[in-house]
């Protein structure tokens, strides 16, 4: 397996704590997290391992007041754009449970050319967005849990009625954070997604 680095990366008055893993030439993935949840929460589920393993270069980062990184006063748009510039990222596909779906849809929708992709997994905050979901014009897999009881399966509908082309995988009976709750599955959607619209 590819080792996994720590590091910072420097976003204006910020100081972003990152995991990376994989190939530097691949396809870049970043990803993010929920509400609960940090960087480690990926390297501890094997997604880290699963996606440098294939060849991808991933980053997972702890959102400002989450995980190694503090409180800085920068906003997600600021925080997102900053580490795709200053690790010089190719539209990015972002990987979002929950709030960092919500940061994610809405830093896509904001700027459109910096995002190669989406991954939405139980994201809230989609109705706020209805308007302009059909603006959305990269490949998207959207992950929901039969049984999310925070972020309503009404919203994954949603989301795939309105985001052309985009793919739509209920787990049965899985939490808000599905994906915790069938890694294997969800690794294999994922990958399989990546490969079949990135190479």
């Amino acid at each position: 397996m590819p080792g996994i680095v720590q590091k910072s990366i420097e976003v204006g008055r910020c100081s972003v704590n990152c995991l990376k893993a994989g190939n530097a030439s691949g396809r870049d993935i970043l990803l993010l997290h929920g509400m609960s949840f940090q960087a480690q929460t990926w390297r501890d589920l094997g997604t880290l391992d699963a996606l440098g393993g294939a060849g991808y270069d991933v980053t997972a980062i702890d959102m400002p007041g989450f995980g190694l990184t503090k409180k800085c006063g920068a906003g997600p748009d600021a925080v997102l754009s900053g580490v795709i510039e200053a690790e010089a990222m190719r539209k990015p596909v972002l990987v979002g449970p929950s709030m960092g779906g919500r940061i994610s849809l809405n830093f896509a929708l904001d700027y459109p050319d910096l995002v190669g992709g989406l991954v939405l997994i139980g994201t809230v905050g989609v109705e706020e967005n209805r308007g302009r979901l059909r603006t959305v014009r990269v490949p998207t897999l959207i992950v929901w849990g039969g049984n999310d009881h925070i972020a309503s399966i009404s919203n994954a509908e949603l989301l795939n009625r309105e985001v052309a082309g985009s793919k739509l995988l209920v787990i049965d009976g899985a939490r808000h954070p599905a994906y915790l709750d069938a890694p294997e599955l969800w690794h294999r959607e994922l990958l399989g997604f990546l490969k079949e619209n990135f190479g």
